[in-house]
């Protein structure tokens, strides 16, 4: 492989704006990947692959060349010398010793938070919650995401779907656990094919495509998700109910929304009303209104690493300390939406029990016999695809 400067170019600035200016690594991929029409699938792949696995591994390249943090190219060059791209005779690389790297390499791999690449914070916390099951997960998170989709029931099944995107050469791979997924063989981009547009399939990770059926769902409920965002989850409900019942999506941002509007026409998903929580006044108006309720609430995001590496460069002890109040929040006011004898599942991508099984255990000692568990699952990054908890709940009174 040879190294070309404006593909270079590309990933210094997708680097600067990641980590300088604070934007998410996949919006940044987009637009950098739209300013020049002449790259071809491989310098694009280069680049989103390579920004990518900078951004993973940035602590431990940083370390082993021994640079600023802001130094993008001598990470460049690192990443380079680790990968065994030849390095060019450009000046940005000057001042990198090939040999050096390899040497500290060895050095480093005894140290877990350099060699998997976190910050030390990081690393106390996994270890604190997780003990000897840190290592594995941590292991794990440093893997690339699969690309998984979900078939979209409404319109096709998930052998059709297999079919027809093989005849557009994309191959994919089943799982026996996860009935409406498929693998990609190949990393691509989905987006662009007919069946997408046609609304056949979501890309939609396989332990998030476990949320839904964790629901007991059955066709004509009525269905809150008070935590929708962009819906992927929504549209996975409205499958299962065959467009039967009603789902009320709500969330706190009317732009996302307004997305799952989009995704849901696509998708022919009839049955969801959306509508934003302007107050508690939202809230009070459903009081005892849903036969099932689902709580994907916001958190630390510390199941999905595999997926959004940039985010522990950008978490903090304190986001983690608020999003946790935030959780007991929406937990303990939200369950109210819940009919007596309805179901509730509260989930998040997060690994941490101080978000999961510690939040549940709490809201059940706060509602004096109101509720009580039926069940509780975790999907964990070492099992091959990202980190969620689910917990059932049921409402008595």
């Amino acid at each position: 492989m040879k190294l070309y400067v404006n593909i270079a170019r590309a990933v210094i600035q997708s680097l600067e704006m990641i980590f300088e200016q604070g934007k998410f690594a996949d919006k940044v991929i987009e637009k950098v990947l739209k300013q020049d029409p002449k790259w071809g699938a491989r310098d694009r792949r280069f680049i989103a692959e390579t920004t990518y696995d900078i951004v993973r591994w940035y602590r431990l390249i940083q370390t082993l060349t021994d640079t600023p943090s802001n130094d993008y190219w001598s990470l460049l060059g690192g990443w380079c010398v680790l990968h065994d791209v030849p390095l060019p005779a450009w000046d940005e690389f000057n001042r990198l010793q090939p040999d050096k790297i390899q040497a500290r390499l060895e050095k480093f791999q005894q140290i877990r938070r350099i060699n998997e690449s976190i910050p030390d914070w990081l690393d106390d916390l996994g270890e604190q919650e997780l003990g000897a099951r840190w290592d594995s997960e941590l292991h794990a998170l440093n893997e690339e995401a699969e690309v998984v989709l979900r078939t979209n029931t409404l319109k096709t099944s998930p052998r059709e779907l297999k079919a027809l995107l093989l005849e557009e050469h994309v191959e994919t791979a089943t799982l026996p656990d996860v009935p409406d997924a498929l693998v990609l063989e190949r990393r691509q981009n989905v987006f662009r094919l007919p069946a997408f547009k046609q609304g056949l399939f979501e890309v939609q990770d396989a332990a998030s495509q476990l949320i839904a059926p964790f629901m007991r769902l059955e066709p004509g409920m009525r269905v809150v998700d008070a935590c929708a965002g962009a819906g992927g989850k929504t549209l996975h409900i409205a499958s299962l109910l065959q467009n039967k019942g009603r789902i009320l999506a709500m969330d706190t941002e009317e732009w996302k929304l307004d997305e799952l509007k989009k995704r849901a026409r696509r998708a022919t998903a009839s049955n969801i009303e959306t509508r934003v929580i302007d107050s508690s006044k939202t809230i009070k108006r459903l009081e005892k209104s849903a036969d099932r309720l689902l709580l994907d609430v916001p958190c630390s995001g510390l199941g999905v690493l595999k997926r959004n590496p940039d985010a522990k460069w950008k978490l903090s002890t304190e986001f983690i300390q608020n999003v946790r109040e935030l959780q007991q929040h929406i937990i303990n006011d939200y369950c109210e939406m819940l009919k007596p004898g309805g179901l509730m599942v509260y989930s998040t991508c997060s690994i941490m029990p101080s978000e999961n099984e510690v939040q549940v255990k709490k809201f059940l000692e706060t509602q004096n016999g109101r509720f009580d568990m039926l069940d509780e699952a975790h999907a964990w990054p070492s099992e091959g695809f990202d980190g969620f908890y689910m917990a059932l709940l049921r409402r008595l009174s």
